[in-house]
């Protein structure tokens, strides 16, 4: 094994690429076509013998993994993330240093043994984690397919499939690997595909075989077939692909006509036959994703720097207590006879003794606690009802509990568009001919009796029902297959608007029943018409519009066309009726309002000699290798002119539940949302304003250069141009397709790209492979020090979601995949607004305060020691005994902030739901320098009493009737015990809910120290420890002094702490504490209402009524959601009902009960539509009423605005893929019915 191949090794061994073995990596040594993600620019081609398992090469296996570990790389990478923290360096150090005879204080097994402890069980959390991502990895790799070995058809396993071998596969299959496509059940060797989880979009697209393999129809003609495949070496490049194939001297070209990837399935097309060429992590799906990254939470790195802080400050201290004993031993000390000479330590050793003495100043139970804690809070995530899916029957799935706290401080989301905003159904509702307006919107399809008698009238009128549903019937490019069991007719359209317009033909009497290469037939009321098909003029995003050239059975010739309202009106002939242009834009408007995509229809009757002469020039075009759309543009102007108007059509698309409520909360939470997608332009720019990301008002800053010159020029005017919209507070979005993308993500316009996208609160980006989503997520997680939510449904959304700071994947249409590589999975994206503004606040808080806990508590006691060694001429004398020193942390105090951490509740939920904007402020406090600063500064005046005020009450040693007096271990556990207490109602102090867990925690406890000591004191000589405590207990208990400061000393320790904190509510709160009071019915002041309700940012979103509330409910001064539109009123758009609830275990109700706690989290109406609303109030001030008219204007335009329907465009055809439009259709042969 060479160097090279070694180094190759043990990066992937670190990096824990299970599913790799040995034999896998020979390829290194003997092709350079090789298998992993980081070889794909390789030049050489691979070289594969087709229909073979035994290559010349060895190749990559076609086994997955989206593991962190194995059996071999798990104690490496393990202690690698666990030894990422410092406090866990630090305490291994603590463990060693006190391995050294006669240094530490505190006995060679204190910090070891907890240390152990902790790692072990932060192990055991990894374990289970990685089982449950290896399940699902399991449950791929654990498809069956179908591989010829020898005479026969045999069924393996997806892992087992080796490059060379050829594999069948029947309609409905994925495909196992990247396929050549070799022979179908269809003429020509053609084969329809769904590519929905590599780009997002859902209509099929065409492979077609090369004609000399199109005849391998058997087993007998394949097992005879003898070929050699040359193709390129793995790469990502989803659109791209270059081969050859070479059978008895003949070679013929491969291209992307024949590659059928893994991650897409077989569609409408029985069976096909391929050969095996890219397996495992070479596929090309598998190119486009990355490794499971080791995330880690912010607040871990946070976590880091604040330990880093106390470790200088540990340091300090072993200096300054080591200087002490120098000055006491050389000074005060240099001749007392009770000290042997030999005992007193150098300078180094004193360091030593002190640096151990004070090391639990940082909490070795920190990270297990939060280990604990965000365990317990993925069950609560995984068992929350609110967040359950009936239809699907999906629950939310935490897959890591690292990140919990990342779900509170989101600054960008991240989206895909297709299966995450969108369901891909659309209907066709309505439409405009010859002035009349038809359909309802309240029906669920098109529905008018009153069509029905215009069918027969007119028919000869251009703007006639008859020839506007003709019309739809035949303009477009889908392919009609009739079921062979039904006989129904299953239409295969390039994009849901077009075939959703089919369906609305067929349902008015225009049904489309077949397509050859050169006619189209249909069955229009009644009678079987068939028209020759001359020509298709395909759609594009420049064009905005496709056109048919028709030629009736009477010899006329029509150009059919259709497209954006816009695009059509700049094409009418000077002589079309202008009232008609009116009042067909009247109904275009109408449509806008209903939130609906337009299309016009027109068409224009063209002569024979025309025609001949134009067709001459078209076919011309269609010959050019350079520059051959722009030519075929410049022919199709020649002939779509002088249209005459038929009629608009008006289609539905449908958005998941509860979409735009979902977008509205993010932005007013403060998080920048950005939609990348695989689709065009036009699509996206129409779901982006239909899903609230933008509005029809929204200025767009559309980046669409092609070179790198004019990307730069233009983002720095755009840069201008944004910085004048926010000055003016004029709302704007950024659109940038990928191409140009490519340009603005190196050199300077990187930069200006970020500086640029800083300032959008929206940006759409079209037209994005895979890889791209990755690295515009890499890029805005470069912009600073923020989180990145990606949240996707598809495999070509796996690379955004690993590269963000928190990946969500939807348990959609799309497959496991994105669920398989996120942190967290859902089953609607609508859930994503609980996830965060619930779950995502009070883990971030509540993690928040588990951190500031866990120093306070230490600092508390640990400090103690250092104010004793004042008292103990710092020896090194230790006032507490060391096993109560090692188990204060794991087990006297560890049960308050683990409890915390689970049960306090800052805010309901229904007031999160309510109040969005209540998230960022969160944000804002949870962490912050100065709240950290003042927990350290409350902690050393704690510390401070409890040792003082400990001391005051037993100086003078004698404390019982008797006469009797303690030593400095009656005092060191006196004060042990009012530290203990303090320490717990502390905790209690600080909670916003107090619960019967966080009361049992607290007071049990105190309870458990109180019974350790009774036991501890007693338990020697029976066990040989603790010889110094015999009988500590009994002298404690029947000392007066001792019961008198257990009720004193923590009283009056904390009566600073209770006074300031209500100085501060009653006169300084903070809009939380606001809500918090107004929660428990104690709000009386509403001039602080008056303050809450301007806190939302100043991007006002419409109001969404909810059904369940009584018009007019709100008080004076409330913003009434009555009078606005809303989304609940849109048709097609509609609220779930309340949903019944799956059987949860009792645990997992009592965790939902727990998180729950005060009765306003009743779910008497679906928590998901809680209207987006200040909070209401009584009364109204001048000022007040001025803010909220200003709001109502606000909220009335955008809900107006936001509710209009866009002018979108019924094509999503791959305008750029392999094969053109013309050409599927020209393939096509009258066999296909």
């Amino acid at each position: 094994m060479n160097g090279r191949l070694a180094r190759k090794l043990f990066e992937d061994w670190c990096h824990g690429f299970w599913f790799l073995n040995l034999r896998d990596y020979s390829v290194l040594s003997q092709s350079s076509g090789s298998t992993t993600s980081n070889m794909s620019e390789r030049t050489l081609p691979r070289r594969i013998i087709v229909n073979s398992g035994n290559q010349s090469h060895k190749f990559c296996s076609n086994e997955i993994s989206t593991c962190k570990y194995n059996a071999f790389t798990f104690l490496p990478r393990f202690l690698l993330e666990q030894f990422r923290r410092y406090s866990n360096v630090f305490f291994l150090v603590i463990a060693l240093l006190q391995q050294i005879p006669d240094v530490s204080p505190t006995g060679r097994l204190t910090t070891a043994v907890p240390f152990l402890i902790i790692l072990s069980l932060s192990a055991l959390k990894e374990i289970f984690e990685d089982i449950k991502r290896r399940r699902m990895d399991s449950m791929v790799n654990n498809y069956s397919v179908f591989v010829l070995r020898g005479n026969e058809w045999v069924e393996t396993w997806w892992r087992n499939v080796a490059v060379g071998e050829v594999v069948k596969l029947e309609a409905g299959d994925a495909f196992p690997a990247d396929l050549i496509l070799l022979s179908s059940s269809e003429p020509q060797g053609m084969a329809y595909i769904e590519t929905s989880s590599l780009d997002g979009e859902t209509n099929l697209k065409i492979r077609q075989a090369l004609p000399s393999t199109a005849h391998l129809i058997n087993i007998q003609m394949v097992q005879n077939f003898d070929a050699t495949i040359e193709c390129e070496p793995p790469n990502r490049h989803l659109n791209e692909f270059t081969g050859k194939i070479s059978t008895e001297d003949v070679i013929r070209p491969l291209s992307l006509s024949q590659l059928l990837l893994r991650g897409s399935k077989l569609k409408n097309t029985k069976w096909i036959i391929g050969c095996v060429i890219y397996t495992g992590h070479d596929a090309k799906l598998l190119q486009n994703s990355k490794t499971a990254p080791l995330k880690r939470s912010n607040i871990d790195t946070l976590t880091n720097r604040r330990i880093i802080v106390f470790f200088v400050a540990l340091v300090l201290l072993a200096l300054i207590s080591a200087s002490g004993a120098e000055v006491y031993n050389h000074w005060y000390l240099k001749d007392a006879e009770y000290i042997p000479q030999g005992s007193r330590g150098n300078f180094a050793y004193n360091v030593l003794t002190f640096f151990i003495l004070y090391n639990n100043l940082i909490p070795i139970s920190l990270q297990i606690t939060l280990e604990l804690v965000r365990v317990l809070q993925a069950v609560y995530i995984n068992n929350d009802i609110e967040m359950y899916d009936p239809r699907t029957d999906c629950r939310a799935n935490a897959r890591t509990s690292n990140l919990n706290e990342e779900l509170g401080q989101v600054k960008f989301l991240m989206t895909d568009k297709t299966g995450t905003l969108t369901q891909n159904v659309m209907k066709f509702k309505r439409c405009s001919v010859g002035g009349v307006n038809y359909g309802d919107d309240t029906a669920e399809s098109f529905t008018d009796t009153e069509i029905l008698r215009h069918f027969n009238t007119n028919q000869m009128s251009v703007a006639s029902p008859y020839e506007f549903f003709l019309a739809m019937a035949v303009c477009h490019t889908v392919v009609p297959e009739r079921d062979s069991d039904t006989g129904e007719i299953i239409y295969q359209a390039s994009s849901p608007d077009e075939g959703a317009l089919v369906k609305g033909a067929a349902s008015q009497g225009f049904v489309f029943t077949k397509r050859t290469p050169d006619s189209v037939s249909a069955d229009v009321l009644g009678n079987e018409v068939t028209l020759r098909l001359l020509n298709v003029l395909e759609f594009n995003s420049d064009r905005k519009r496709m056109s048919v050239v028709m030629k009736f059975p009477d010899g006329t010739i029509k150009l059919y066309c259709k497209g954006a309202d816009n695009v059509i009106m700049e094409r009418l002939s000077p002589n079309q009726d202008r009232d008609a242009v009116v009042v067909m834009q009247d109904h275009l408007m109408g449509y806008a309002k209903n939130g609906y995509r337009t299309l016009c229809f027109a068409v224009r009757e063209v002569s024979e000699s025309e025609y001949q002469k134009w067709n001459k020039k078209y076919e011309s075009a269609s010959l050019e290798l350079e520059d051959r759309d722009k030519k075929l543009a410049e022919v199709a102007e020649m002939i779509e002119k002088d249209l005459y108007l038929v009629g608009a059509s008006a289609i539905e698309d449908k958005l998941q539940d509860f979409v735009p409520e979902t977008i509205q909360s993010m932005m007013q939470a403060d998080i920048r949302v950005w939609m990348l997608t695989g689709d065009k332009r036009e699509t996206a720019i129409n779901i982006a304003q239909s899903s609230a990301l933008c509005t029809k008002n929204t200025r767009l800053l559309i980046l669409d250069k092609a070179g790198y010159d004019e990307v730069l020029s233009k983002l720095e005017s755009f840069i201008e141009a944004a910085k004048n919209f926010q000055q003016m507070n004029i709302e704007f979005a950024l659109v940038i397709s990928g191409g140009t993308l490519q340009h603005a993500m190196v050199g300077e316009a990187r930069q200006q790209f970020a500086a640029l996208a800083w300032l959008c609160r929206a940006v759409v980006c079209c037209r994005m492979t895979p890889m791209q989503k990755a690295e515009v997520v890499e890029l805005v997680r470069s912009f600073g020090d923020h989180i990145v939510l990606a949240i996707g449904d598809g495999a070509n959304d796996v690379a955004m979601i690993q590269a963000a700071n928190v990946g969500v994947g939807i348990t959609g249409e799309e497959g496991l995949r994105a669920a398989s590589a996120s942190d967290y999975s859902i089953a609607q994206f609508h859930f994503l607004r609980r996830l965060l503004l619930v779950h995502g606040t009070w883990n971030f808080e509540r993690s928040v305060k588990v951190i500031l806990y866990s120093f306070y508590k230490n600092i508390c006691l640990y400090i103690i020691e250092l104010w004793f060694a004042f008292f103990s001429a710092f020896s090194g004398q230790t006032i507490f005994d060391r096993w109560t020193i090692a188990l204060f942390n794991v087990f006297f105090t560890a049960w308050s902030p683990v409890i915390i951490g689970l049960f306090d509740r800052p805010i309901s939920a229904r007031t999160m739901m309510k109040h969005s904007s209540l998230y960022n402020l969160f944000q804002q406090r949870a962490f912050s320098t100065p709240r950290f600063v003042l927990w350290i500064v409350i902690s050393l005046w704690h510390s401070l009493l409890l040792f003082y005020l400990s001391y005051t009450f037993f100086v003078h040693e004698i404390v019982w009737e008797s006469g009797q007096s303690g030593g400095w271990l009656v005092l060191g556990n006196a004060c042990y015990t009012y530290v203990v207490v303090t320490v717990c109602l502390k905790g209690l102090l600080e909670c916003d809910t107090w619960t019967f867990a966080i009361l049992l925690a607290t007071f049990g406890s105190i309870f458990i120290w109180f019974l350790f000591l009774t036991v501890y004191s007693f338990i020697w000589p029976t066990i040989p420890v603790g010889a110094d405590m015999r009988g500590v207990a009994w002298i404690l208990y029947t000392s007066p002094v001792f019961w008198m400061g257990l009720v004193f000393i923590p009283a009056t320790t904390l009566l600073a702490d209770y006074v300031i904190r209500t100085l501060q509510t009653t006169f300084f709160p903070s809009p939380r504490e606001i809500i918090n009071l107004k929660e428990k019915g104690q709000l009386r002041n509403e001039i602080y209402v008056e303050t809450l309700d301007n806190l939302a940012p100043n991007h006002y979103m419409p109001v969404v009524s909810n059904a369940n509330t009584p018009s007019g409910s709100r008080g004076g001064g409330g913003l009434d959601a009555s009078g606005y539109h809303s989304y609940g009123s849109v048709p097609g758009r509609r609220r779930l009902p309340l949903q019944k609830s799956p059987q949860l275990s009792g645990f997992a109700v009592y965790l939902n009960s727990g998180a729950s706690v005060t009765g306003d989290d009743s779910r008497e109406q679906d928590p998901r539509s809680v209207p987006l609303v200040q909070l209401e109030h009584n009364g109204t001030s001048e000022l007040e009423t001025t803010t909220l008219s200003r709001a109502n204007q606000r909220l009335a335009s955008a809900a107006e605005l936001e509710n209009q329907a866009n002018y979108g465009f019924a094509f999503s055809q791959e305008e750029n893929g392999n094969i053109r439009q013309s050409e599927l259709i020209g393939h096509h042969t009258c066999h296909r019915v």
